[in-house]
């Protein structure tokens, strides 16, 4: 099994990515369960909640990967999650950190901030994913991992996201 996550700050396209991606290769592909969550909670999220979350994201990453073509496409990785809770609390919960480590994918494919914020009610950050952005860039670095920067407005971006799969995975 092949495991593609998409990374990055919000607003950034992952979502629709994944989606077209999964859609391209004929595979399923895993979606970010911080939504769901959050869309059940019914009242502001506190820290303890990122571990929640964190271990809803494993479970179904597990359940998906069942359904996998022998590719699988994640809408994100736990690495947000960490990065979030820096950002947020100042630190991260260590079952969170062991995860990171643990469950690396085979390729990340950054999504860079160079499409318009659009409002969701579960996005915080509009002013700073250029800053974000570099969090990302080292996280990535740091775990040793293999990653693209993927940019670019419509099929543009798309098809820059298409290309480098492609690459990763020798097509």
């Amino acid at each position: 099994m092949q495991k593609i996550v998409l990374t990055g700050p919000e607003s950034t396209g992952k979502t629709t990515l994944a989606g077209q991606l999964s859609a391209h290769f004929g595979t399923v592909w895993v979606p970010e369960f911080a939504r769901q969550y959050l869309d059940a909670l019914g009242r502001p999220y506190a820290q303890d909640d990122l571990l929640e979350i964190a271990r809803g994201q494993v479970a179904l990453e597990e359940e998906m990967t069942g359904q996998a073509n022998g590719l699988l496409f994640f809408d994100t990785g736990l690495e947000v999650l960490k990065i979030w809770s820096e950002v947020r609390y100042g630190d991260c919960h260590p079952w969170i950190l062991a995860q990171v480590q643990q469950r690396r994918a085979d390729h990340y494919l950054l999504c860079l901030p160079d499409l318009p914020w659009a409002f969701d009610p579960q996005r915080e950050n509009p002013d700073d994913r250029t800053v974000l952005l570099e969090l990302y860039r080292r996280e990535l670095a740091a775990l040793g991992a293999d990653f693209t920067e993927v940019h670019g407005q419509g099929d543009g971006r798309f098809q820059n996201a298409l290309e480098a799969v492609k690459n990763f995975i020798k097509i």
